[in-house]
């Protein structure tokens, strides 16, 4: 009599393997696009925040807050628990804390630069495929190439 065979063969079995194998490196490899473009929305953010703060400031005060090598009155840094954005006599507060960027390392860090009639922000995009990364991009900012892009927002 013969016996009925149960289980898989050793063939059926890495033919499996394999193709999990390949489904998870595809899956890994789009998850860290996922994870830039969640960054990159992150920034976008909070320079939108940013620029509302300023907004705000020039209302009350007349002018944006000046910056100068001299005496940078930076309000996007420094970021972090307890540091806010505020200025004006009384003081007021625009911003309760001044958010740090998503990495907030080497290039990922946000900029702020202004005379007091207009402003530029920045920050460094990772997802250089991004439909609102700047059309050229700042160079002396951002390294550009395959590694980031600059975003820039500027008073409307």
């Amino acid at each position: 009599m013969k016996r009925a065979q149960r289980g898989f063969t050793l063939i059926e079995l890495l033919i499996v393997v394999a193709i999990i194998g390949i489904l998870s490196s595809l899956l890994m490899v789009n998850f860290v696009g996922i994870r830039q473009r969640a960054r990159d929305a992150q920034r976008k953010s909070n320079l939108r925040q940013f620029q509302s703060a300023l907004e705000l400031y020039r209302s009350d005060q007349g002018e944006y807050p000046v910056t100068s090598a001299a005496a940078p009155a930076n309000p996007v840094a420094p970021c972090g628990q307890g540091n806010a954005f505020q200025g004006g006599s009384p003081l007021n507060t625009y911003l309760q804390t001044i958010p740090c960027d998503p990495l907030n390392a080497g290039e990922y860090i946000y900029s702020y630069v202004s005379d007091g009639s207009t402003y530029t922000l920045y920050t460094c995009m990772e997802n250089v495929a991004d439909s609102q990364k700047d059309t050229t991009n700042n160079s002396g900012y951002c390294t550009g190439g395959t590694t980031n892009w600059s975003y820039t927002l500027t008073n409307p």
